[in-house]
Protein backbone atom coordinates (compact mmCIF):
# COMPACT_ATOMS: atom_id res chain seq x y z
CA UNK A 1 0.00 0.00 0.00
CA UNK A 2 2.80 2.22 0.95
CA UNK A 3 4.38 1.87 -2.34
CA UNK A 4 4.41 4.06 -5.48
CA UNK A 5 1.99 2.56 -8.51
CA UNK A 6 2.91 2.74 -12.03
CA UNK A 7 0.96 5.44 -13.09
CA UNK A 8 3.07 7.35 -10.73
CA UNK A 9 6.34 6.56 -11.94
CA UNK A 10 4.58 7.35 -15.56
CA UNK A 11 3.81 10.99 -14.26
CA UNK A 12 7.16 10.95 -12.05
CA UNK A 13 8.89 10.48 -15.65
CA UNK A 14 7.00 12.52 -17.56
CA UNK A 15 7.80 15.57 -15.17
CA UNK A 16 11.76 14.65 -15.22
CA UNK A 17 11.29 14.25 -19.60
CA UNK A 18 9.67 17.29 -19.27
CA UNK A 19 12.83 19.83 -17.55
CA UNK A 20 15.63 16.92 -18.35
CA UNK A 21 14.31 15.62 -22.10
CA UNK A 22 16.60 16.47 -25.64
CA UNK A 23 14.59 19.70 -26.85
CA UNK A 24 11.47 19.45 -25.34
CA UNK A 25 12.45 21.68 -23.17
CA UNK A 26 10.45 23.74 -20.55
CA UNK A 27 12.92 27.20 -21.80
CA UNK A 28 12.28 25.77 -25.35
CA UNK A 29 8.16 25.76 -25.09
CA UNK A 30 8.14 28.68 -23.09
CA UNK A 31 9.92 30.48 -25.90
CA UNK A 32 7.12 28.77 -28.42
CA UNK A 33 4.57 29.87 -26.33
CA UNK A 34 5.71 33.63 -26.23
CA UNK A 35 5.66 33.96 -29.82
CA UNK A 36 2.24 32.41 -30.14
CA UNK A 37 0.90 35.13 -28.22
CA UNK A 38 3.14 37.93 -29.89
CA UNK A 39 1.53 36.64 -33.50
CA UNK A 40 -1.81 36.56 -31.92
CA UNK A 41 -1.92 39.74 -30.37
CA UNK A 42 -0.24 41.31 -33.60
CA UNK A 43 -2.83 39.54 -35.70
CA UNK A 44 -5.59 41.07 -33.60
CA UNK A 45 -3.83 44.35 -34.04
CA UNK A 46 -3.78 44.29 -37.96
CA UNK A 47 -7.58 43.03 -37.69
CA UNK A 48 -8.76 46.06 -35.43
CA UNK A 49 -6.87 48.42 -38.07
CA UNK A 50 -8.36 46.90 -41.14
CA UNK A 51 -11.80 47.15 -39.16
CA UNK A 52 -11.06 50.52 -38.65
CA UNK A 53 -10.03 51.62 -41.76
CA UNK A 54 -13.84 49.98 -43.27
CA UNK A 55 -15.49 52.15 -40.97
CA UNK A 56 -13.66 55.28 -41.31
CA UNK A 57 -13.40 54.93 -45.47
CA UNK A 58 -17.42 55.16 -45.89
CA UNK A 59 -17.36 58.20 -43.81
CA UNK A 60 -15.34 59.97 -45.71
CA UNK A 61 -16.89 59.50 -48.48
CA UNK A 62 -20.34 60.92 -47.23
CA UNK A 63 -18.72 64.11 -46.02
CA UNK A 64 -16.97 64.41 -49.32
CA UNK A 65 -20.19 63.87 -51.24
CA UNK A 66 -21.73 66.56 -48.65
CA UNK A 67 -18.70 69.21 -49.61
CA UNK A 68 -19.35 68.76 -53.33
CA UNK A 69 -23.21 69.22 -53.43
CA UNK A 70 -22.37 72.07 -51.03
CA UNK A 71 -20.75 73.72 -53.64
CA UNK A 72 -23.13 73.13 -57.03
Amino acid sequence: MGGLSIWHWIIVGGVVFLLFGGKFKISDVMGDVAKGIKAFKKGMAEDDAAEAKSVEAPERRAIEADKSADKV
